[in-house]
């Protein structure tokens, strides 16, 4: 029998994805979990992988096309009955979870006092999808998230009008109305604020120019940092850190650690350090929630990592630092930085970050301003380290001096905690006792 496999459901509210590569053909052999394509969508690049053993028959979708989400993307030709019977308990168990989830999600709407909250993240994410895809349905039927998918709202925006937050298509038309007003004043609207739209020149006037579309993982980015920018009000302090002896430590241990899998690097310190610093200082570790007037300060302490790749800027999160030493953060971070150049971080591995490190220590520069992660409140900046004559004991010595920048959210931290804080980190880096006296 010949069995269509379809493009799954791979995210709320979109209906279509880019084809970036495709890796099958017509006549070969396929087995379960054999990748047939990859996609790009704005939020994930993400890996297809077959339900069913057999022949491949037809291919429908070719790489730089889009495939729309339950439309057929190969043919398989199921010669063995025992294909069958998986066909149908593939089937039957899609069910189930179907009724199940949609028992759960009832249950939380009854019982809840407004619209589900969606987890905040606004960072591109590269994750492989999972067989059983985990869903956040909004509190709406079946056909208002297809009116509001076909006239391209997310509905996790629209706030609904009727019991318990449930969302109605006359909602959806309100929230789009009121979006296309906005647009048509000449801005966008976000936190509160107004951003003026600019229409760019014709550059071709001036010569000759090449027009590439942004993938989607650098739209992504684009849209996150532009708000982040417009709705955190940024202060970047700046220090530097003697790590003469440090260093010293570091090429002493260097060895041990890779005999472990990792590499005893500045940002494997810098995790463990931060983490300390945060305990210190609460403020650090916490998120604002602006339509709640509450700031939630978190028990936990996740580290993201600035992570440069192909398709663009990635941040992936090491969870519990303080639970760990630095050896085994080292371990980590050089697993979880390969896996996000190799195209294979999760979406768990990309989320529940509470602060963020970017180093750029190992290209060049001595300062620059990071933008803070939204929804966290502050990163750490670290530029390359050079040898500078600094004064000790009534003479100059050549030390190894270290750039930090520290940029973070002024709603929330003062400019003198935030000194506070960076100079915690620095004399945590020139002593590394303080790490156990007050970390």
């Amino acid at each position: 029998m010949i069995v269509d496999i379809n493009l799954p459901v791979i995210g709320d509210n979109i209906p279509s994805a880019d084809v970036i590569k495709v890796n099958v053909k017509e006549g070969e052999k396929i087995n379960v979990n054999d990748v047939i394509i990859e996609i790009e969508t704005d939020k994930a690049t993400v890996e297809v992988p077959s339900e069913i053993s057999g022949i491949i028959k037809k291919v429908f979708v070719q790489e730089g096309t889009k495939a729309k989400v339950g439309e057929p993307i190969i043919s398989v030709e199921v010669s063995d009955s025992s294909q069958d019977t998986k066909i149908e308990k593939h089937e039957e168990k899609v069910e189930e979870k179907e009724v199940e989830k949609q028992t759960t999600i009832q249950a939380q709407t009854d019982s809840s006092k407004g619209q589900p909250q969606k987890e905040h993240t606004h960072m591109p994410q590269l994750v492989s999808i999972p067989r059983d895809i985990p869903k956040v349905v909004a509190p709406a039927a079946p056909s208002v998230r297809r009116f509001a998918r076909e006239i391209g709202i997310d509905i996790h925006n629209v706030r609904g009008s009727g019991k318990n937050g449930r969302i109605s298509i006359e909602d959806v038309k309100a929230y789009a109305k009121n979006l296309n007003q906005q647009l048509q004043s000449g801005g966008i609207i976000g936190a509160g604020i107004s951003i003026a739209k600019e229409t760019l020149p014709d550059f071709s006037k001036f010569g000759e120019i090449d027009r590439q579309p942004m993938n989607n993982v650098r739209r992504k980015t684009a849209e996150h940092l532009s708000y982040a920018w417009a709705t955190i009000p940024h202060v970047t302090q700046f220090d530097k850190a003697d790590i003469t002896e440090l260093e010293k430590i570091r090429k002493q241990f260097s060895k041990q650690v890779e005999s472990l899998g990792g590499k005893l690097t500045i940002t494997a310190i810098l995790l463990k350090v931060v983490s300390s610093a945060m305990k210190v200082f609460p403020q650090f570790n916490s998120s604002i929630d602006m339509e709640k007037n509450e700031i939630i300060y978190k028990k936990y302490f996740n580290v993201g990592v600035a992570v440069d790749t192909e398709k663009g800027l990635l941040v992936p999160v090491i969870k519990d630092v303080d639970k760990k030493n630095i050896a085994q953060l080292s371990v980590e971070l050089a697993e979880i930085s390969q896996k996000a150049r190799d195209k294979k971080l999760s979406l768990e591995d990309m989320q529940g970050g509470c602060f963020t490190i970017s180093n750029l220590g190992g290209i060049g520069g001595t300062y620059f301003t990071p933008i803070v992660n939204s929804p966290e409140v502050a990163i750490l900046g670290v530029s390359k380290s050079s040898i500078e004559p600094i004064y000790i004991d009534g003479e100059f010595r050549p030390r190894l001096m270290m750039p930090l920048s520290l940029s973070y959210d002024h709603r929330i931290i003062d400019g003198a905690d935030g000194i506070r804080f960076l100079r915690w980190v620095v004399n945590a880096l020139e002593n590394p006792f303080l790490l156990s006296l007050e970390g």
